[in-house]
């Protein structure tokens, strides 16, 4: 069973990517063989994974005849829809979703591995402000069909990544620091605010165990944190790992929207304030994922 797992190829979305290039890399490192969807096999991310040993598949989510391609001959698929500044608010990532749930199903593939968000679904719907409008309902709901249509197809095996706030958020150049690349931090997230983050090398590697171990994870919808953490915490640790004062913000919506922050940015940081994130370290630590802290990630990345 080892061998045939190895052989057999994973089809890996989003590969050249934050979520994808994690989950393909911890796969090669373990000796799976994995095919990279990618819009340009010439890229330089590209180019990056052939090196590791992954193989290119040229294909794009709007392109059902190329996923079913993709998706041929594939023991299990790894769903990265992707979600631009550009494309929010529209249908683009509901599409992109189901059209690579059907071309798996078509393909006859038997394990389905999609990464969605922390917080997508029942908890976001019966969160405060949710019925009065007040938060972005058509993303949530975006997320949560894809979910929706990962369950409900029939796979073999199925498995729901949740990851919380990307602990890579706060790599500058960053929407969180004045002016993309200053000490402080600027944004609507309060000083009090705890943040549920992850690292994407944890986000990786839980792809990963969920793609080698279906039966283990079969069923299993992931809520992904490596640590929750005030945002006073994370500054503290920001600075101390920096060598810098980046101070926990203490700003309005704007203020943030006056000094360049995205307004869908800003709704988010506040839904964050108000609603916060249902994923904690204990799920994945019963599940025997590795996780990183954020200051052991801070130091990481530090200069």
């Amino acid at each position: 069973m080892t061998n045939q797992i190895e052989s057999t190829p994973v089809l890996v979305v989003g590969a050249t990517g934050k979520q994808g290039g994690a989950v393909a890399r911890a796969l090669l490192a373990r000796g799976q063989a994995v095919r990279a969807l990618v819009r340009d096999p010439h890229s330089p991310g590209a180019q990056a994974l052939k090196a590791l040993g992954a193989e290119l598949v040229r294909g794009d989510l709007q392109d059902t005849a190329s996923l079913r391609e993709a998706c041929a001959g594939v023991r299990a698929v790894f769903s990265m829809p992707p979600l631009t500044l550009e494309t929010v608010g529209t249908d683009a990532e509901r599409v992109m979703g189901a059209n690579l749930v059907r071309a798996a199903k078509e393909a006859g593939v038997p394990q389905f591995v999609h990464t969605s968000v922390s917080g997508a679904g029942d908890f976001q719907r019966n969160a405060p402000g949710w019925k009065e409008g007040r938060w972005d309902v058509h993303y949530w709901e975006s997320k949560a069909s894809i979910e929706a249509l990962v369950r409900d197809a029939g796979f073999r095996s199925w498995t729901v990544l949740k990851p919380a706030f990307f602990m890579e958020n706060f790599v500058r150049p960053s929407a969180l620091f004045a002016h993309g690349t200053g000490d402080r931090l600027m944004t609507v997230l309060k000083p009090q605010t705890v943040i549920a983050l992850i690292a994407v090398k944890d986000i990786g590697e839980a792809g990963a165990a969920a793609l080698l171990a279906p039966e283990k994870f079969h069923r299993v919808e992931l809520e992904l944190a490596g640590e929750r953490l005030t945002m006073t915490d994370i500054a503290r640790i920001l600075g101390e790992a920096w060598n810098v004062s980046p101070e926990a913000p203490d700003i309005t919506p704007e203020e943030a929207l006056a000094q360049g922050m995205p307004p869908a940015f800003v709704k988010n940081y506040q839904q964050l304030n108000e609603v916060g994130s249902p994923a904690t370290p204990e799920q994945a630590r019963s599940l025997g994922l590795p996780l990183t802290d954020f200051k052991t990630w801070a130091h990481s990345v530090a200069g």
